[in-house]
């Protein structure tokens, strides 16, 4: 037919179809593994080490690699098995259906295993390449958000809480990995990051509080008066805690934050991140939670940042 000429010239050739078919694959490998949340743990795991390795020493640049690396790996595959577990809620949720698994682009199999292979990779290379402490913190990390925090989401709104206990984990890992210890200063930075939880996450709540509701969470009250009370509470308390919890690491003697540089700085960030919570909780709007959620993105690897960067 005459028309063939015409359609084959728009044909893509087999290779070119097949390279494209592989970086589609890889892409979706990738989107497993959360990259968008592993940022921040590699900033809170790389703080974590840095400050309990100490000043006046030199620093152990490779040690702090395997630390990072380990975690991470832990880290996706954390989450690759989170969205192994809920991967038939995930495909009711408009912010979470376009998953790879959740979307059918991959097979559960295929996923369950590469989650548990990053795992198993990330523990034993931490327990080996770095210390013990830190790989049974990690394995720790990863038993808990999946087998408690997980299935809790659909039970009760104390999910939050159960979550922000195995979510603070990466500053104590990475301090376990570089000194074998926990210390006072180490539960300092972890105090940090568990009450920054409660804030970031109730703004994504609100932000798709439908999306959860279709799905069958229950990570806020059913109930309109309470739910607003909830997240009143949830995002109020940890913010105003978090404004002299912020100068706890200068007082506890962390390496750095005891400069006036980073008391300006703390106090900053966390009156600011107050703000916009203050602002959420009177005018729950998607445009007030969003930007609480903007706020919390740029609060946490700053204020660690600030720990770091005084010390040299």
């Amino acid at each position: 037919m005459a028309t063939e000429p015409i359609l084959t010239a728009f044909d893509v050739p087999v290779v070119q179809r097949r390279r494209f078919a592989d970086s589609s694959l890889w892409s979706d490998y990738w989107a497993l593994t959360k990259p968008e949340v592993n940022f921040l743990i590699v900033v809170t795991t790389f703080a974590g080490f840095y400050l309990a390795d100490g000043p006046g020493q030199d620093f152990p640049f490779l040690r702090s690699i395997n630390a990072v690396l380990g975690t991470l790996l832990v880290a996706s595959g954390t989450g690759t098995l989170n969205q192994y577990i809920e991967r038939r809620f995930d495909a009711q949720m408009r912010r979470t259906a376009r998953r790879p698994l959740a979307a059918g682009r991959l097979q559960p199999s295929a996923v369950l295993w590469f989650g548990i292979a990053l795992s198993a990779a990330g523990s034993i290379y931490l327990a080996l390449a770095v210390n013990l402490l830190s790989s049974v913190l990690a394995v720790a990390t990863l038993l808990s958000y999946l087998f408690f925090y997980t299935p809790l989401k659909r039970k009760t709104p104390l999910c939050t809480l159960v979550g922000a206990f195995p979510g603070a984990m990466p500053p104590l890992i990475g301090w376990a990995a570089a000194s074998g210890k926990l210390t006072f200063e180490a539960w300092t930075l972890y105090a940090l990051l568990f009450l920054w939880q409660f804030p970031h996450f109730m703004a994504i709540a609100w932000m798709y509080r439908e999306d959860y509701d279709r799905a069958g969470y229950l990570v806020l009250p059913q109930d309109g008066s309470a739910r607003a009370g909830f997240v009143n509470w949830q995002t109020l308390f940890p913010l105003l805690a978090l404004v002299p919890l912020s100068l706890l690491p200068a007082l506890a003697g962390v390496s750095g934050a005891s400069s006036t540089f980073y008391w300006i700085g703390a106090l900053l960030l966390s009156l600011g991140f107050l703000y916009y919570g203050l602002q959420f909780v009177r005018n729950k709007s998607g445009s007030a939670a969003r930007r609480l959620l903007a706020a919390s993105i740029i609060y946490l690897p700053l204020l660690f940042v600030l720990t770091v960067l005084p010390r040299g």
